[in-house]
């Protein structure tokens, strides 16, 4: 786990990979899907797994987290449920002393004081105590999921921070971090502008700001 990458992808931050998704023309954006804790953040690769109704025979709803590697992002498809949790108290406690990168779900989780105590990143749809036992089980590991209707692969690296959660394909990574940064440095440039007299709008003008998230524009 390159945890350079991942200080990189947090320095940036959640809105500029965004508008870098936008101008390369990339669905990453998870909508819905936000922290308990504002100052909460995330950054590593996926750790994928696909709940489904539990069935006649039963399964377990966490019994994987001894398999996810430090660093790694556990992302958990619930189908958007609200009325299951698939995370909980033990699962954190277990998650933060493997030093897991954080946990992200198209659902609910319970026990958030414990995750706020001990600082471990969970991002999800709501919280709620009523237990997936018996209502959700695991179906499969490390298969591509969906988070808020966006694809996730095994190994795709997950964001997070107070502003929401993106997906980026690790397959291009590269390219969205070298237009993340160009559009940082155009905007670090218009504050910079305003802040020495210009009017917003010619700031604006001046910098292109218009076109950075333009599909259009390279």
């Amino acid at each position: 786990m390159s945890t350079e990458t991942s200080a990189t992808l947090k320095a940036i931050g959640v809105t500029t990979l965004s508008d870098a998704l936008d101008r390369l023309g990339i669905e990453g954006q998870c909508l819905g899907i936000m922290p308990f804790d504002r100052s909460m953040s995330l950054a590593g690769r996926a750790f994928t797994i696909q709940m489904l109704p539990v069935g006649t025979t039963g399964a377990s709803v966490g019994d994987y987290i001894d398999d996810v590697e430090p660093g790694q992002v556990v992302v958990i498809d619930n189908n958007g449920r609200l009325d299951a949790t698939v995370w909980g108290d033990i699962l954190t406690m277990v998650a933060d002393r493997r030093k897991i990168g954080g946990t992200v779900i198209d659902g609910v989780c319970r026990d958030i004081g414990r995750s706020i105590e001990v600082s471990y990143p969970i991002f999800a749809r709501a919280n709620t105590m009523r237990t997936g036992k018996d209502r959700v089980a695991a179906v499969s590991y490390n298969t591509p999921v969906q988070l808020s209707g966006t694809r996730v692969a095994p190994g795709d690296w997950i964001v997070g921070d107070a502003d929401g959660v993106l997906v980026l394909p690790a397959e291009r990574l590269e390219e969205i971090v070298r237009v993340a940064r160009q559009i940082a440095d155009s905007e670090a440039k218009i504050r910079e502008a305003v802040l020495g007299g210009m009017r917003l709008d010619k700031a604006r003008e001046q910098l292109r700001y218009h076109s950075l998230q333009s599909r259009s524009s390279r």
